[in-house]
């Protein structure tokens, strides 16, 4: 879908804003919370298209079903073996290090759209191995806005850079569109 089109379905139709910009960088890493709703995904495709980028999303594969599968490729998902997590993040580096392409890749660190105390790290090693900046994005219902968000440095602690940006989303008092099944605690 074109730009201008995803710019009045987001602005005009579905009410939202845009905070930031794009990602500047060719390849980056993005982070999207909080992640309650398949809607998340929507806003976010409708929020980056609108200013004129275009993302890979990581989606679980249960949800690539016909005709399912043909919307979420055009938006830039592709499917994840959720049960073989080593062999999905050796594809992906893979990807992202073989590809010219521009690339952003946007992941859920919380794995799941119920409540976890726990994020995953998934995102860290992809990160540090393509040398991969690392973005967080921002979704919030109540205000309506969706944002790119700070760039964070990692370091070789995925727990500790982990727990640092919970407490980053923490403190931004994000609404989810389901609030019970986000928490960075």
């Amino acid at each position: 879908m074109g730009q201008k089109f995803c710019k009045f379905i987001y602005e005009k139709v579905m009410g939202w804003k845009a905070t930031e910009p794009i990602i500047p960088e060719h390849k980056a890493v993005v982070l999207a919370a909080p992640h309650t709703s398949i809607w998340d995904f929507a806003v976010g495709y409708f929020y980056y298209r609108s200013l004129g980028g275009k993302m890979k999303v990581m989606i679980k594969k249960e949800a690539f079903f016909f005709p399912v599968s043909l919307l979420l490729r055009a938006m830039g998902g592709f499917p994840i073996d959720r049960k073989n997590p080593q062999q999905m993040m050796m594809r992906v580096i893979h990807e992202m290090s073989s590809t010219q392409e521009k690339v952003i890749l946007v992941i859920c660190p919380e794995g799941t759209r119920k409540a976890v105390h726990k994020w995953k790290t998934g995102y860290h090693t992809i990160a540090k191995a393509c040398n991969l900046p690392v973005y967080l994005a921002h979704i919030d219902y109540k205000k309506k806005e969706f944002g790119r968000g700070p760039r964070v440095e990692l370091t070789d602690n995925p727990r500790a850079d982990t727990d640092r940006i919970q407490q980053i989303y923490e403190d931004m008092g994000l609404t989810a569109l389901h609030p019970e099944g986000y928490t960075t605690k």
